[in-house]
């Protein structure tokens, strides 16, 4: 036997990459503080990179300490990114993964090659599509859902409409368009107050393309209507407007094994006092109560799995997708939404679901890492 060593396999590494343009940039920074505490370093090297605010890619601090909500407030890329002016650019050759440093009047520092992407951004600029589109290009693997599947699940309407042809049960809707607003915003309210007449208040009024229950508002009457029209199309210029599905909220989290999709146990997200409904606050501020699993019968448990992974299927997700529901009166599911990249923080429902079915943290993050690593980027 000779006495030389094998020389070790470089581990693979894998470049966070969080934070971005929307208004979900905090939550993401806490996502990817929580998911850079998961990663086992023992099996990869690991480069945080943060997307600010204004949209330039920097290099951060590897401290997840500094990621966390602090007093009721959410952290920052910008009070993690390392000092200096310069930006990280990822070359758009396919040939080539060498993440590269750039400064002002400097030559670029190459950062060296990146084997996977975990884009733990939510919201527009990031769980839509175009970072995936990015990634395809540049010819990156990376965790998650693809361009299609991302912009099918940032966009509520497009995704009630998947899950409507695939024969998923949804609840009603309408879809106010940034044109038919210009065009006639009384005969858009029109359509409003004949929705109502038909479905009943509450009515809940939402950007069509955002998440973390931001920019949501619960309407009880048609005073309210102008207000939450307003605050809806702040964050998305096309507004979807919701009739009130009475029953439980229940989720149900989705995670790809080697052998295909799995849904975890379920859990039930209960009303509080202090909110109308499951908003932003009560997500990540509060830390509102949900119920790990959800006291449901053995086939209403089967049954909102099979739902789960159905939806995941509809929409041609990868990687991960928290599925949320209502349980009906009359023992029927209908599903609310999808979430491409759900919340990763320590509170959020999607580790705790799957806590709960005995896949931790870690190796939640290592089978989603492993998923991405074996699948090759273009067409999927």
């Amino acid at each position: 036997m000779s006495s030389e060593s094998t020389p070790q396999r470089p581990k693979p590494r894998v470049a966070v990459v969080f934070g971005g343009r929307s208004s979900e940039h905090g939550i993401s920074v806490v996502t990817a503080g929580a998911v850079l505490r998961a990663i086992d370093r023992g099996r990869y090297d690991v480069l945080p990179i943060g997307i600010t605010t204004d949209g330039r890619w920097a290099l951060t601090a590897d401290d997840p300490e500094r990621m966390a909500i602090a007093e009721r407030s959410l952290p920052s890329v910008e009070q993690v990114a390392e000092p200096g002016t310069g930006g990280v650019v990822l070359p758009l050759d396919p040939g080539r993964r060498e993440l590269v440093y750039a400064e002002p009047g400097e030559v670029p520092k190459e950062l060296g090659e990146v084997d996977v992407v975990f884009p733990v951004l939510h919201g527009p600029y990031g769980e839509d599509g175009t970072l995936q589109g990015l990634l395809e290009l540049a010819g990156v693997p990376y965790v998650g859902a693809g361009v299609l599947s991302s912009a099918i699940g940032m966009d509520k309407e497009y995704m009630k409409r998947v899950f409507t042809s695939f024969g998923l049960p949804v609840g009603p809707y309408l879809v106010i368009r940034p044109r038919e607003w210009q065009a006639d915003p009384t005969a858009a309210r029109a359509r409003i107050m004949d929705f109502a007449a038909e479905h009943g208040w509450p009515l809940f009024v939402k950007p069509s393309r955002a998440g973390s229950s931001i920019g949501i508002t619960r309407v009880t009457g048609p005073e309210g209507i102008e207000e939450a029209l307003a605050t809806a199309r702040h964050h998305d210029p096309k507004v979807l407007v919701e009739a009130q599905v009475s029953g439980r909220e229940i989720e149900c989290g989705v995670l790809e094994f080697p052998d295909g999709p799995r849904a975890s146990l379920p859990a039930e997200i209960l009303s509080t006092d202090s909110h109308d409904f499951y908003d932003f606050e009560a997500k990540y501020i509060d830390s509102a109560e949900g119920v790990v699993p959800a006291e449901l019968t053995e086939e209403q448990t089967a049954r909102v799995r099979q739902l789960a992974v159905r939806a995941f299927d509809a929409a041609s997700c990868e990687g991960l997708v928290r599925a949320d529901f209502f349980l009906c009166e009359d023992g029927s599911f209908v599903i609310n939404e999808i979430n491409t990249m759900p919340g990763f923080t320590p509170i959020s429902m999607f580790p705790r679901m799957w806590q709960a079915t005995g896949v931790s943290y870690p190796e939640i993050v290592d089978l989603l890492i492993q998923a991405a690593l074996s699948r090759s980027t273009g067409l999927r």
